[in-house]
């Protein structure tokens, strides 16, 4: 097993958390401050401060890649890099929506939730009606990649003899489009954090699945578009 700091940033949340040996020891975590660039090294000096390690006992930093917030994507990747090259440790990419499904996963384990014919369908806000979601089975394999979708009453309608667990940010807005559907579960409370990052980790960091430090990029789904300036006669 191992030490793996990881990071997660992609939405209005920051967290940051360290796992040894399959085991959460410290975490810190700030929902909708969106001061990712002023909490993110203070959040990150702490948790080794708490569990009592240095950061050359390090084995890997695994970081959220997207999709979501362009701002939020670039702190904290920027961030893990740098960590990775000051310490010589390896780099691991973190599926965004890879790592809320994980979550949502363990909920419904919890709950003793049949799982045999349950598709899970995380969502990210992307402005309006449109979500960054994906489709995932059981065991976690990709079932529809990763997309920016609109969300109306036809949605899902392609897989009408599975259950479709959806949750995130972007499914609460959805829930009225889709109310209705008999095949349709949403699953509430279910938040980006560093815990699932550094969970999914330790099974790319046991299959050596690292990525390139140097050419690694956030994964943003859509282009950045500036907004206008707001001083008059600026544009």
């Amino acid at each position: 097993m191992a030490l793996i700091l990881g990071i997660e940033t992609a939405t209005s949340i920051c967290s940051v958390a360290l796992v040894n040996n399959g085991n959460i020891v410290a975490i810190r975590e700030s929902v909708g401050t969106r001061e990712h660039s002023a909490e993110l090294t203070g959040y990150i000096t702490e948790v080794f401060a708490e569990a009592g390690f240095s950061y050359s006992q390090m084995d890997a930093v695994a970081v959220s890649m997207g999709p979501g917030s362009y701002t939020g994507l670039r702190i904290g990747v920027s961030s893990a890099k740098g960590l990775c090259y000051a310490t010589d440790k390896p780099f691991i990419a973190i599926d965004t929506l890879k790592s809320l499904a994980w979550l949502a996963l363990q909920k419904l384990k919890t709950e003793n939730t049949p799982l045999d014919n349950v598709l899970l369908c995380p969502m990210l806000d992307a402005r309006r009606m449109e979500v960054y979601t994906a489709m995932y089975d059981q065991h976690l394999q990709v079932v529809e990649t990763v997309n920016a979708s609109i969300i109306d009453q036809e949605a899902f309608n392609r897989f009408p003899d599975r259950k479709i667990v959806y949750f995130g940010d972007g499914a609460s807005k959805c829930q009225s489009v889709l109310a209705g559907k008999s095949n349709l579960i949403f699953l509430d409370h279910i938040n980006l954090t560093a815990k699932s990052v550094c969970m999914l980790a330790e099974e790319e960091f046991k299959a050596q699945n690292f990525a390139d430090v140097a050419y690694c990029e956030p994964f943003y789904l859509k282009d950045f578009v500036a907004g206008k300036p707001r001083v008059k006669g600026l544009y």
